[in-house]
């Protein structure tokens, strides 16, 4: 990341935080994309695990296992935030 801020500073102001894209979660889950989903995933601790067809399987240390299919629907969306916490 420090290297990117070095070579792109311009860009770093326009990089969805998580938090933000929480907040996105929250008020519109229609309009969530699934690197989104990732990435809020990824900063709580979750991993990817496997792929299978459209379902993306991904897991914490603790072996909780969450799924995510591509076009993510309202659902998947309130499983993730109720997997962090968010909910």
């Amino acid at each position: 990341m420090i290297l990117y801020v070095i070579l792109y500073p311009e860009r770093v102001k326009t990089l969805p935080t998580v938090e933000k894209i929480i907040e996105k979660m929250k008020n519109q889950p229609r309009g969530i994309r699934l690197p989104e989903a990732e990435k809020v995933l990824e900063a709580y601790g979750y991993n990817f695990a496997r792929q299978k067809g459209s379902h993306r399987h991904y897991i914490n240390d603790s072996g909780d296992v969450i799924t995510l299919k591509d076009p993510l629907k309202i659902s998947y969306v309130s499983e993730v935030l109720e997997r962090i916490g968010e909910k």
